[in-house]
């Protein structure tokens, strides 16, 4: 199903407005003295009285009140920028306790730093939610029950008469209002780009949360109180989440790969889920998280929106209606009781992991608990990373325009048939490099490579296959484009047929990259050759390229005919008993170390040319026993 593209925001005019250019008209110039004491307290007189109210009601003007304390931001992002962090942490490490998330609060100091738009966006939504969280614990000094949103808790006589209505107006301008700026509920619905966010007001709720440290501390002086933190929310029984195998670099790089051709990411937010992916490498496992959820979000709504026709609702909502979140997507019925498509495009058991993870009351509820700052975020589990991230990636494989895996199979094909015109040698020079006359180890393994096909023929697209050459009348392109038009789902299969997926990759993978080398190497070589610019050792190890070249072109070809041919019957797996499974599974990473190996000896490095005959037949033999045997999925497939 395709998805629209051509999406340049997913803020409706009025927010966007609001967010990006409101807080942009006034040009004033603020004094950063006017509004900091000299020993590095907020003056929030200077601060509140740029909160704007309406004759009508005295309720907070939100426009006039954007348009007031723009300057005032522009003004604290420039301070701290003229910050060092050494200076940063002396002044306000004390002020932050009170969140029980200093680290956190000294991390987005460092954020305002960075020129990386996603950042700035990641930084704000761990400071809303840790903000959350810590407001929340101050309510509880006074009243009990904690209101779950945001926007009741800003609202609430308990949190006004600790720090003040003034205060707490300030706080709504920027979050917790639909009438406001709202960034807290904008960023975790993946309403915003990354660059429709200003990292002055970022910079502005660092300052904020400082100043509120300051007043709390004032309060608690006065009250003999002590502050309480809640206890964060501890998963138990992880092994009962898991659906997906475990992400490696090679997958997480494919994975890449999906988010730039895939119809579910917006151009727009493609930065959003690159940054997902690096968190999760760099083991910063909540901070993928924070950031993928409201892409997955943004995603299924624009799936959403697009299924059950009213395109109207997938930009944020004004203050009088509702966002369309999770909530309503994830339910039966549509507001209008029409029947939700999105379960019937999704399917049943995508569903049930949407629910499992995010709507169940006795589930994880992920995203509610990391906006709500009810999980520490220095100890989120990877196993829960690696789950949402599983998701995401078969969600971006069932919507790719072009199948990854035979994009990368078919573009190895076509780099490996160009191996013989790099190698070409004009006839007249050819005794000229000794050696080419033939070499009986690699007709060996051709004769093999010939038996192979033999055995495996019978398997194939008989229409794409020649009985005249027993090695290029098989190993063809056309027959591998006839495969690779074999519609392959994946989505949420069982944990065998993933891990098969995964191997398969793997080693065509590889097989590009060898080809890629080879293709480097004797291209290289050849126009030194001619030039006359080899020394006697590198003429020497030009003939074994030259000569190895002869065989490993059609084991590579070999290679991903079989590994296509495996992944066109991959369901297949599921019929294996356990011990066949893991020989079959053994079998796959045999070959994935000889292309591994490959890819080290044709290295310009390494160059060991003699040395892939002995890999080579030793990978041959295995192929073939388990050939003779019948144990590939092709054979369980017919």
């Amino acid at each position: 199903m395709a998805l629209p593209d051509s999406v340049t925001t997913c803020l409706s005019q009025p927010v966007h407005y609001a967010i990006c250019k409101l807080g942009f008209e006034k040009k004033d110039t603020h004094d950063i003295d006017n509004i900091l004491s000299e020993n590095g307290e907020v003056c929030w007189q200077a601060v509140t009285e740029h909160v704007c109210y309406l004759e009508s009601d005295q309720s907070v003007d939100y426009i006039k009140s954007i348009r007031s304390l723009g300057p005032v931001c522009e003004s604290v992002n420039s301070y701290f920028k003229s910050l060092t962090k050494d200076q940063f942490v002396i002044q306000y490490t004390s002020w932050f306790h009170w969140t029980n998330c200093t680290e956190v609060f000294l991390e987005v100091f460092d954020v305002l730093q960075s020129t990386q738009a996603t950042e700035v966006a990641l930084g704000l939504m761990k400071l809303t939610s840790c903000l959350e969280r810590a407001l929340g614990d101050v309510y509880l000094l006074k009243g009990n029950d904690c209101p779950f949103l945001l926007r009741d808790l800003l609202a609430s006589e308990q949190l006004a008469d600790v720090f003040g209505q003034d205060v707490m107006n300030v706080l709504r301008v920027f979050i917790g209002s639909p009438h406001g700026l709202n960034l807290r509920n904008v960023l975790w619905h993946g309403f915003a780009s990354p660059q429709e966010i200003p990292a002055k007001y970022c910079a502005m709720l660092l300052f904020l949360t400082a100043g509120l440290g300051q007043l709390l501390q004032t309060y608690l002086l006065q009250t003999k109180g002590v502050l309480v933190h809640r206890p964060y929310v501890i998963f138990i029984s992880l092994e009962e989440l898991d659906a997906f195998p475990d992400l490696h670099s090679e997958i997480l790089s494919i994975a890449e790969e999906l988010v730039k051709l895939s119809s579910f990411v917006l151009k727009i937010m493609i930065p959003f889920w690159i940054a997902a992916l690096t968190a999760f490498k760099q083991n910063r496992y909540a901070d993928s998280v924070i950031l993928l959820i409201p892409q997955l979000e943004v995603g299924l709504r624009v799936l959403f929106t697009t299924i059950n026709k009213c395109p109207n609702r997938l930009l944020t909502a004004e203050s009088s209606a509702l966002y369309t979140t999770f909530d309503e997507m994830l339910a039966k019925h549509l507001d209008n009781e029409e029947v939700n498509q999105l379960p019937v495009v999704l399917e049943e058991p995508a569903m049930d992991f949407l629910w499992d993870f995010l709507n169940y009351q006795e589930g994880p509820r992920i995203r509610d608990r990391l906006s709500h700052g009810e999980i520490n975020l220095e100890t989120f589990p990877r196993e829960i990373a690696n789950q949402i991230i599983g998701f995401a990636i078969t969600i971006l494989c069932r919507f790719s325009d072009e199948n990854m895996f035979s994009l990368k199979v078919l573009e190895c094909m076509k780099s490996i048939h160009l191996w013989p015109e790099l190698a070409i040698v004009p006839e007249e020079q050819v005794q000229k490099i000794k050696g080419l006359e033939g070499n009986a180890e690699g007709n060996t393994l051709i004769l093999v490579i010939s038996e192979i096909i033999s055995q495996l023929q019978h398997y194939m697209p008989q229409n794409c296959c020649s009985s005249d050459d027993p090695i290029n009348g098989v190993l063809t392109e056309r027959l591998l484009v006839e495969l690779c038009d074999t519609r392959i789902c994946t989505l949420y299969s069982p944990r065998p047929v993933l891990e098969v997926v995964v191997l398969l990759r793997k080693i065509s993978s590889q097989c590009h990259q060898v080809s890629q080398q080879v293709i480097a190497g004797a291209g290289l070589r050849h126009t030194q050759w001619l030039n006359k610019t080899l020394r006697s050792r590198q003429r020497l190890n030009y003939r074994r390229m030259l000569n190895s070249i002869k065989f490993l072109s059609p084991v590579l070809r070999l290679i991903l005919l079989l590994i296509t041919r495996e992944l066109v019957s991959v369901h297949s797996v599921c019929k294996k008993n356990p011990f066949d499974y893991q020989q079959y599974l053994k079998f796959l990473k045999s070959v994935l170390q000889y292309t591994e190996n490959l890819v080290t000896y044709t290295s310009p490095e390494k160059n060991k040319w003699d040395e892939t005959i002995g890999l080579t037949k030793n990978t041959l033999i295995k192929i073939r026993k388990i050939s003779d045997r019948k144990l590939m999925l092709m054979h369980l497939a017919t």
